[in-house]
């Protein structure tokens, strides 16, 4: 394991100085099932200490996890009993509900599963949708319960994570009453660019959701992606695109075991030659995909597509556009068919539907209809066509419920 002492950054207006690697609870538990503690067994648990003393020991001091990983909390808590807690930073997600007390409960769990008095940082677990927002701000929602336990000295500061589209993150922000926000941006995703900004003029301290897994799958890359990111792994890459933006303040490492850290920390060893890498390998991957898509595509695809709700069948066609060109450009089929799968499975998680129901409940002429204001409505239905035939007829489902 590489010995890199992780360095930190001010976490916007909380004015903690957070690691820029964040130990993620999604991947180190044993079950997605919230399993009772006598079926958790030794060798899971077991893990978990030595992932999570060799992240201490190299300075990724900020551990977070949600109220539905599963077991995650309560086996988190198992190993923070032999750990020094006086500079460990510590953070849960517990979801929005209509019912105040409905949420208060559970954060009491919350509280009794990790075996803690007190939390350095609470998230408001996916504001997705308006109506999460509203049961977070309204009088008498969600944040009075915070704001409470705030004033007793039980919460240090509350912001919020999201999967929603960037116009409601930015007006989540724009609020004021939240000190940072876990959202997903990345190499292969930079759509929340305009909320990056919005946490920076409110500074608030910005941590970047799953760079590794939602971030293109990194973990399992694809042949040509390892080829185009040379001399780095694509993780080592991605890692450093994220950190290299000054309004990015931690990254999350969601490791299932210690030896998932040891590409996190090659980034750390390379974080000062950032700029001289990057370069390069952006503008390689960039040629790669005009020269496979072509430029006038590549620069315009996005233009006047329409929302999944404004689509024949849900079908998501921005999103479905996007994972033709990883799929194309950048040979990403194992990530492309994992996130295909999941559309119309994963709510307002993953919000839309595959273009499964393309030529059978959806007919070209709708789609196209629907399509009216982009420069490609002759070509996409082909298109996704193509992307139905390569990835489709898999069915994936969000291992959380919420």
């Amino acid at each position: 394991m590489r010995q890199v002492l992780i360095p930190t950054r001010r976490f916007g207006r909380t004015g903690i100085q957070i690691p820029v690697l964040s130990l993620g609870g999604m991947r180190f538990q044993q079950s997605w099932k919230d399993i009772d503690s006598s079926e958790i067994t030794f060798e899971s648990q077991q893990n978990l200490d030595i992932l999570s003393d060799q992240a201490f020991v190299s300075g990724c001091t900020h551990f977070e996890t949600a109220r539905h990983y599963g077991s995650s909390e309560r086996q988190l808590g198992w190993t923070l009993k032999n750990m020094d807690l006086s500079s460990l930073i510590l953070q849960t997600k517990v979801p929005p509900l209509e019912c105040s007390y409905a949420f208060e409960a559970e954060l009491e769990t919350s509280f009794e599963r990790l075996g803690c008095k007190r939390l350095d940082l609470l998230a408001i677990h996916g504001i997705n949708l308006p109506e999460h927002l509203h049961h977070t701000l309204r009088p008498g929602g969600c944040m009075d319960v915070v704001r409470r336990w705030q004033s007793n000295g039980r919460i240090g500061h509350v912001g919020f994570s999201t999967h929603a589209p960037t116009d409601l993150i930015v007006k989540a922000i724009a609020s004021n009453q939240f000190d940072y926000v876990n959202l997903h941006w990345y190499f292969i995703n930079q759509d929340n660019e305009p909320a990056l900004d919005a946490a920076q003029k409110y500074d608030l301290g910005v941590f970047i959701i799953s760079p590794t897994d939602k971030g293109g799958h990194l973990h399992t890359p694809s042949k040509q992606l390892v080829e185009l990111c040379k001399p780095l792994h694509p993780i080592v890459f991605n890692d450093l695109f994220c950190l290299n933006d000054s309004r990015v303040h931690t990254i999350s490492v969601g490791a299932s075991c210690k030896e998932d850290l040891g590409l996190h920390l090659d980034a750390i060893n390379c974080i000062e030659m950032a700029d001289d890498f990057l370069f390069d390998i952006k503008e390689r991957l960039n040629k790669e995909a005009i020269s496979l898509l072509g430029e006038s595509w590549w620069k315009t695809w996005k233009n006047g597509l329409p929302s999944w709700k404004e689509t024949p069948g849900g079908i998501n066609v921005p999103v479905l556009l996007w994972l033709y060109n990883l799929l194309e450009a950048w040979g990403m089929e194992g990530y492309a068919k994992a996130r295909y799968g999941l559309l119309g499975k994963a709510s307002h998680w993953f919000p839309g539907s595959n273009a499964d129901s393309l030529d059978d409940d959806v007919s070209e002429l709708e789609l196209k209809e629907a399509l009216v204001s982009s420069p490609w409505a002759d070509e996409i239905p082909s298109r996704l066509r193509c992307l139905k035939e390569r990835i489709g007829g898999q069915i994936n489902e969000r291992m959380s419920s919420v």
